[in-house]
C-alpha cells in the first residue's frame, strides 16, 4: 500500500510539472485571491521552449498592483539575455488580447487601444481570392469599420487571378460582401506613389497605391495566417504587400532588384517586406496614424491571397491589438510558438521552412518596432 502510493504521488508530480511548463506559456499565474502575477517571458520562436522568469523578489511582489494588472511581459529577440527586464513605465509596446472572435471582442480591443484616428480613415485588409479563401468576414469587422467611418481599401495583385485587374478586384469586393458595409476603393487603380525608405538595406524607395496618401489615419485589419514565401502573414506583410501597388508588390518580392518575383533571394525579400512597411509607418506621422489589428482564426499554413488554401490544423486562437506592427506580429507568432507540438506543428514548419522570423529580425532592426512587448488579456 505504501509502495502504491509513492509511485502515485510521484506520477502526480511529473503530471504536474509537464502542466505548469505547458500553461505558463500562455497564460499569467493567479494566487488565492484571484491577482495575476506579474511575470517576464523570454519567448524563444526557435523550436525551443519559452523561459520563464519571475520578476518578484518575495511572496508580496508576485501578485499585481491595486489596478489589476493583468499583463505578461515578452520578447520574442532570441539574444535578450533571460531575466532582462523594463520597468512598467517604460515604452515597451503593448499588445492587447481577447479569446472572444467576435463583432464585440474585436471591438473591445479596438477599443482598448486608445487610439482616435484624424482626417480620413482608410481600413486597410485583404479581400481574398476567390472561390475559397480564408479572409475577415465582413461582418466581424462591421461595427470597427463603422465606428471609424472608415473606407475599407486595397491594392490589386502582382499575379494572375480575379484581383490582379481593377474591375474584378471591385466586384471580388462586392462578392466578398466589403461594399456591403462600408465603402471600398482600389488604392492603385490609378498607378503608383513613391515613399522614401529610411535605413534600410535593400530598399531606397517603396511603390503604394497612388491613392495612399489621400487617406489621413489607417486601421490595419489582418488575418493572421501562413503563407507560401513568407512564411506567415500578419501586419507587416499587410502594411508592406498589401498596401504595395501591383508594382510595389513585385519590387518587394524581388528583393528590390527589378527581377524575378518567385526565384529572388529568400532573405532580401524578407527584408523588404520589413523595409517597405517601415515607408508606410514613417509616412504615417512615425506611426502615429496607424494601428493594427490581427484576427487569429482559420490558421491555414496558407495566405488569403490562396484561393483553395490548406484546411487548418490549428485551433482558432482570438484578435490582438497594438500600435506596433513588429510586437503585434511577434504576439501572434509566440502563441502559435506554444503550440508548435502540438496542432500548431505544420503552421511552425511552414514558418521555419520560409525563415519566416527574419521579418521580425530586420523590422526590429530597422526601427519598424519591437519585438518586446507587454500582453494584456482584456479578458480578465
Amino acid at each position: 500500500m505504501r509502495k502504491r502510493f509513492l509511485l502515485f504521488s510521484l506520477a502526480f508530480l511529473l503530471l504536474s510539472m509537464v502542466f505548469i511548463g505547458c500553461s505558463t506559456q500562455n497564460e499569467p499565474e493567479t494566487d488565492s485571491s484571484g491577482n495575476q502575477d506579474q511575470t517576464s517571458y523570454n519567448a524563444n520562436p526557435s523550436g525551443t521552449d519559452s523561459e520563464k522568469i519571475d520578476d518578484s523578489t518575495d511572496s508580496e511582489n508576485d501578485s499585481t498592483d491595486s489596478d489589476g494588472d493583468n499583463s505578461t511581459e515578452s520578447s520574442g529577440d532570441n539574444s535578450t539575455p533571460s531575466g532582462e527586464q523594463t520597468d512598467s513605465d517604460s515604452d515597451v509596446p503593448i499588445v492587447y488580447f481577447t479569446s472572444d472572435i467576435s463583432p464585440e471582442g474585436l471591438m473591445a480591443v479596438y477599443e482598448a487601444l486608445g487610439w482616435t484616428p484624424t482626417g480620413n480613415v482608410a481600413v486597410k485588409l485583404s479581400t481574398g481570392e476567390p472561390p475559397a479563401s480564408n479572409y475577415l468576414d465582413p461582418q466581424l469587422i462591421k461595427d470597427v469599420v463603422e465606428a471609424v467611418d472608415g473606407t475599407i481599401v486595397e491594392c490589386n495583385t502582382a499575379y494572375g487571378g480575379s484581383r490582379s485587374e481593377t474591375a474584378m478586384h471591385y466586384q471580388v469586393a462586392e462578392d466578398h460582401g466589403f461594399t456591403e458595409i462600408a465603402d471600398f476603393q482600389i488604392l492603385d487603380e490609378n498607378g503608383s506613389l513613391t515613399l522614401p525608405v529610411e535605413g534600410g538595406s535593400v530598399l531606397t524607395e517603396n511603390y503604394v497605391g497612388a491613392a495612399f496618401a489621400d487617406y489621413d489615419s489607417y486601421l490595419v485589419l489582418s488575418h493572421f495566417k501562413g503563407h507560401a514565401m513568407a512564411g506567415y502573414g500578419g501586419a507587416i506583410k499587410n502594411i508592406s504587400i498589401g498596401l504595395g501597388s501591383s508594382e510595389g508588390k513585385a519590387w518587394i518580392h524581388s528583393g528590390g532588384t527589378g527581377g524575378s518575383m518567385w526565384s529572388g533571394d529568400q532573405d532580401a525579400f524578407l527584408e523588404a517586406m520589413a523595409e517597405a512597411g517601415k515607408s508606410v509607418s514613417d509616412y504615417l506621422g512615425n506611426g502615429e496614424r496607424i494601428v493594427y489589428i490581427s484576427v487569429m482564426n482559420c490558421l491555414s499554413v496558407d495566405c488569403d491571397c490562396d484561393g483553395n488554401p490548406a484546411e487548418p490544423d490549428m485551433h482558432d486562437i482570438g484578435i490582438l491589438a497594438s500600435t506596433d506592427p513588429v510586437a503585434l506580429d511577434q504576439a501572434c507568432i509566440d502563441l502559435v510558438y506554444a503550440q508548435k507540438d502540438g496542432d500548431g506543428a505544420s503552421l511552425v514548419q511552414r514558418i521555419e521552412s520560409r525563415n519566416g522570423l527574419h521579418t521580425l529580425e530586420h523590422a526590429e532592426e530597422i526601427g519598424l518596432g519591437s519585438r518586446t512587448y507587454t500582453l494584456v488579456n482584456i479578458d480578465e
